[in-house]
């Protein structure tokens, strides 16, 4: 089903529309295996000394006019992540900076331990509560969390579900949900489809890490990808801080990726783009 067909207003929200968003944000633990993308934070102090306005909007629609120069300012990075634990970060000109080296080591430590925790499943394993659209209705317990890198906003972008709760609330009424949806729509981001909404926390809010929250004070508005649930948008538009978040520019989904490409030295693989050497030695009578 096309979000399409469910969204019919932008500046009034209806329940269904709501509904939707919330659940697409809350799924995208089963959207993908692997995912590699270009991420780029932003400043809000590089717009001002561009001289570029801050974004001053009343709804989804022309928040999206003022913030469609996605031209990747700040500190960009390339990626590569497979769940559940392996991520490969690189600057955009090839530099290494960050791989997962010991994705294949031990965990009988972390089993030892013996806690409730380390015990738990991991979310493609266990079955969540689905709608009628196979998006995420309420997730259930399982051992959450992308590989991090730089802080947990991070882990938030790839997996969003602080903007909605695991689960609905008890009665749909104004401020019970972690979040208030202002405005919504259905736009086209970076070639891909994606739902776009202007929101605002309401005190039950728990960012993921919570000193570095996806979203601000104030309002926000937020992209969410649809194929994947992640959170490929994400700027505050009220306040010191208007302009500041990050773009995300999904490049590849559930591409087959080996161990080798997180690790910094492969130990296993011949890369054989590469001519290989075969040294003949003279025969000897």
């Amino acid at each position: 089903m096309d979000a399409g067909e469910i969204l019919n207003h932008v500046d009034d929200v209806s329940a269904e529309g709501a509904e939707l968003f919330r659940c697409l944000c809350r799924s995208s633990p089963w959207k993908w295996e692997t995912l590699r993308f270009e991420v780029f934070a932003h400043d809000p102090a590089v717009h001002a000394d561009d001289g570029a306005d801050t974004p001053d909007t009343d709804t989804a629609s022309s928040a999206s006019t003022a913030s469609t120069a996605d031209d990747g300012t700040g500190t960009g990075l390339r990626a590569w992540t497979r769940r559940p634990a392996a991520l490969r970060v690189e600057t955009t000109d090839g530099r290494l900076l960050f791989s997962t080296t010991g994705i294949n080591d031990s965990k009988g430590g972390f089993y030892v331990s013996a806690t409730r925790k380390s015990w738990l499943l991991p979310p493609h394993l266990v079955t969540p509560v689905y709608n009628d659209i196979n998006l995420v209705r309420r997730r259930p317990e399982a051992a959450y969390g992308e590989p991090v890198f730089g802080n947990g906003r991070w882990s938030a972008m790839l997996d969003p579900v602080e903007l909605a709760g695991n689960a609905p609330v008890s009665f749909e009424v104004p401020y019970a949900n972690v979040v208030e949806i202002l405005s919504l729509a259905e736009v086209n981001y970076n070639g891909r489809k994606a739902l776009e909404a202007v929101v605002s926390p309401n005190r039950t809010y728990k960012p993921f890490d919570p000193a570095h929250p996806l979203i601000g004070p104030g309002r926000s508005l937020v992209r969410i990808d649809w194929q994947t649930g992640v959170c490929v948008s994400a700027a505050a538009l009220d306040g010191p801080d208007a302009g500041s978040g990050h773009t995300l520019r999904i490049l590849g989904v559930d591409e087959y990726m080996l161990d080798d490409l997180f690790v910094e030295v492969s130990m296993n693989l011949t890369d054989v783009r590469e001519h290989i050497p075969w040294p003949l030695q003279p025969h000897t009578a």
